[in-house]
């Protein structure tokens, strides 16, 4: 037998990654993260299947997340990735920060520098 386990679905051999279980007093329907054995009346579904679930009319499906599982990058994290960008592609005025004593005393905002990155203070400290 094999370690991984695999879709419940008919002729589905993909690797499961969630499972899915009825509860028929409340007619739902809840899939959360693969359980860590399986059950006789839980289905274990692939990352497809379990996308595409619907439940029966009348039915509500509950979707648990898991906490473990890596995240995906929201819309602020794309947005703060373009400000960095764009904040890399500025020009930087180089005479002024020779003058006044570094790049420190040139950026007050700028807290440390460790190659490329910069450490920035909150402007409302």
């Amino acid at each position: 037998m094999s370690p991984v386990r695999r879709c419940s679905r008919t002729a589905c051999g993909r690797p499961a990654v969630a499972t899915l279980t009825y509860v028929y007093a409340d007619s739902t329907a809840v899939l959360g993260p693969l359980a860590t054995y399986a059950e006789p009346h839980c289905y274990d579904l692939c990352a497809e299947h379990s996308e595409r679930l619907t439940a029966p009319r009348g039915w509500e499906v509950v979707r648990l997340s898991d906490p473990s599982a890596p995240t995906r990058p929201s819309g602020d994290d794309l947005e703060a990735l373009a400000n960095a960008v764009r904040e890399a592609a500025r020009p930087q005025d180089r005479g002024a920060a020779g003058r006044s004593g570094g790049p420190h005393a040139a950026d007050p905002m700028e807290v440390a520098r460790r190659g490329h990155l910069r450490v920035l203070r909150s402007p409302d400290s």
